[in-house]
């Protein structure tokens, strides 16, 4: 089965109401009592492909900081095994299901290793593999990932939070949260959007769960704008990688450490957007996008609003057609890609920014 498609800019405008329907969803598969190996896992190990494995920078926050043994692993790392891996249980995620590297690493996943799934499209074939299935609910998506990659996210907290025993989620003004942010965002990226889609690259810089935000954020500007772009942890960027910067685009997630270096950046000359909960004003080449003070979890998916307000812009600022692709790859998903359905563009734009060619 194939989840329905809709564009990138349907799934940013009906993102918040789509959140609050899996959480709803998934709240109440987590309490089934079929769902109790997944519950009691106690050695989580997680494993994706591309933005699902993004995502997971999130629930390996939330329980290492609470104590567990967990840890994420591309799902080509174990596609012959979980062997090495201190694990109780694999949690698997794909949004289609039908990742030909995850289906691997879940079909070979050593004996009495509990293999669960997260999917928005159910049936799949990862669905059948696994022993126990969370599913957001067919959600309707974009392939450039709109809705299920947030959900994604919002699901991975409430799985993280089931193993963990918390008593409450974050998740019930998600919708209002979103469409707040979606409007500080339009308004913000409408000022730097000109000079951005400019920009011959991006890095993107973060620590701790918005690491999650970083990896996303470098692989939307490369399938979306199809700009060069690296995502960085907050202390390896100061480490020697910031020294590249150069008619560049850097988005800094965080309130910390992050907050010099995006004044760093910007008094270099740098096109900075600094995404905090903090108090900082806005500079010569420094943009600023003030979050709600939310937890880390809910703080990922308002940085998602964020990050696809700003591809979607500059994107149309450098004519590149949202919903197409340079390259389809055929052995990426199992039954190969579906190639009436996805536009296949000739080329992408010119390194200096130009307008590209149509599809």
């Amino acid at each position: 089965m194939s989840g329905s498609r809709i564009t990138f800019l349907e799934g940013q405008a009906g993102q918040g109401a789509a959140l609050a329907r899996i959480a709803d969803r998934v709240r109440s598969q987590l309490a089934s009592p079929e769902r109790a190996a997944l519950r009691n896992a106690r050695r989580p190990l997680f494993t994706g492909m591309g933005a699902s494995y993004a995502a997971l920078a999130v629930p390996v926050q939330q329980l290492r900081t609470a104590g567990f043994v967990t840890q994420r692993v591309l799902s080509s790392e174990i596609e012959s095994g979980t062997a090495g891996f201190d694990t109780d249980c694999l949690i698997a995620v794909s949004q289609g299901g039908r990742s030909s590297e995850t289906i691997a690493a879940c079909r070979s996943a050593a004996p009495g290793i509990t293999r669960a799934a997260l999917l928005n499209v159910l049936p799949s074939r990862l669905g059948e593999l696994a022993d126990v299935t969370v599913g957001l609910g067919n959600e309707p998506d974009s392939y450039a990932s709109t809705i299920g990659y947030a959900g994604t996210v919002v699901a991975l907290d409430l799985i993280a939070g089931a193993i963990a025993g918390r008593a409450q989620d974050p998740w019930g003004g998600i919708a209002e949260h979103t469409a707040a942010v979606h409007r500080q965002a339009a308004r913000v990226v409408a000022g730097l959007r000109e000079r951005g889609a400019r920009c011959i690259a991006s890095d993107t810089v973060a620590a701790g769960a918005s690491c999650a935000s970083a990896e996303e954020g470098a692989l939307l500007l490369r399938e979306v704008v199809r700009m060069t772009a690296a995502a960085s942890a907050t202390r390896n960027y100061l480490h020697g990688e910031m020294e590249s910067a150069g008619n560049t685009l850097h988005l800094v997630f965080g309130d910390g450490r992050e907050i010099e270096l995006a004044r760093s950046l910007a008094g270099a000359g740098h096109l900075t957007l600094l995404l905090t909960t903090a108090r900082v004003e806005p500079a010569d080449s420094l943009s600023v996008i003030r979050l709600p003070e939310v937890p880390d979890a809910v703080r990922v998916v308002l940085e998602t609003v964020v990050l696809q307000e700003l591809v979607a812009r500059l994107s149309a600022e450098r004519g590149v057609p949202i919903e197409s692709f340079v390259f389809a790859n055929d052995d990426t998903k199992e039954g190969g890609l579906d190639r009436s359905r996805l536009a296949v563009a000739a080329r992408g734009p010119a390194s200096d920014g130009s307008r590209a060619a149509g599809p």
